[in-house]
């Protein structure tokens, strides 16, 4: 996937995590690390097994409207503390707030540049 179909991904999917309210939203590029799994991940937080399933669902709805593009893997949707939607150079992470801390996806990923994206809420 070239970098316009990449940026193009990441901003259906932050419209999609600020539809419906997700919150603490990070963009991590792993561009310039080596054998990463993808370019990016983009990282949110709920505060709910609904709220996570709600980012989860809109996600999957903006993207498909806009770019006609679906998940290539998702999974945690059992039990919805952290749902991870693959769309293949671009993860996103949904985590509740303290599934998210126990992780650390941020520090696990600490080479990486960081972006925190501003929300307008």
């Amino acid at each position: 996937m070239n970098t316009i179909n990449n940026d193009l991904l990441i901003t259906n999917i932050i419209k999609g995590i600020e539809d419906v309210k997700g919150d603490n939203v990070k963009l991590i590029d792993l561009r310039e690390i080596e054998n990463t799994v993808c370019d990016f991940f983009v990282v949110c937080s709920g505060n709910s097994n609904t709220q996570v399933d709600a980012i989860e669902s809109s996600i999957r709805k903006q993207v498909s409207k806009a770019m006609k593009d679906k998940p290539w893997h998702v999974e945690g949707q059992e039990n919805s503390k952290w749902v991870l939607m693959d769309y293949v150079n671009v993860v996103v992470h949904i985590f509740q707030n303290e599934t998210r801390q126990y992780y650390d996806i941020e520090g696990l990923w600490g080479d990486a540049k960081i972006t925190e994206i501003e929300t307008n809420y």
